[in-house]
This record gives structure tokens, C-alpha cells and sequence, in this order.
């Protein structure tokens, strides 16, 4: 399974409204990397998976090709 990120974002939400509740900048610059990172997870997993199916798609073109 691809890890899209969703921990993160999740953790880092659930950081930043805590920083913002006790008013620890701190622990709300933390949330906001903690989604930055998931956010970055999200697009690399979109990438991938886009990439592979441009793959496949080649290969099965080159195989209705050689018939």
C-alpha cells in the first residue's frame, strides 16, 4: 500500500489546532510541516501511480502492436 500522506495530515491538523487552542506557536509550526510532509507524500503516491499506468498503457500498446 502507498502511504498518500493521510497520517501526516491528520497528525499535523490535529497539532495545529492544539497550538493554536494553548497558543504554542511552537507546536502549530510543527502541525503546519506535519501536512506540508503529508501534502508532498500525496503528490509523490498521484505521481507514481500516474506514471505506472503511463507504463502499462505503453506495454500494452507495444503488445496489440507486435500481433
Amino acid at each position: 500500500m502507498v502511504d498518500k500522506g493521510t497520517t501526516d495530515k491528520l497528525k499535523g491538523s490535529a497539532k495545529e489546532i492544539v497550538g493554536d487552542v494553548t497558543g504554542d506557536n511552537k507546536k502549530k509550526a510543527e502541525g503546519f510541516l506535519d501536512k506540508t510532509i503529508g501534502k508532498v507524500k500525496e503528490v509523490a503516491a498521484d505521481i507514481k501511480e500516474a506514471s505506472e499506468d503511463a507504463v502499462e498503457d505503453v506495454k500494452e500498446k507495444l503488445e496489440h502492436h507486435k500481433k
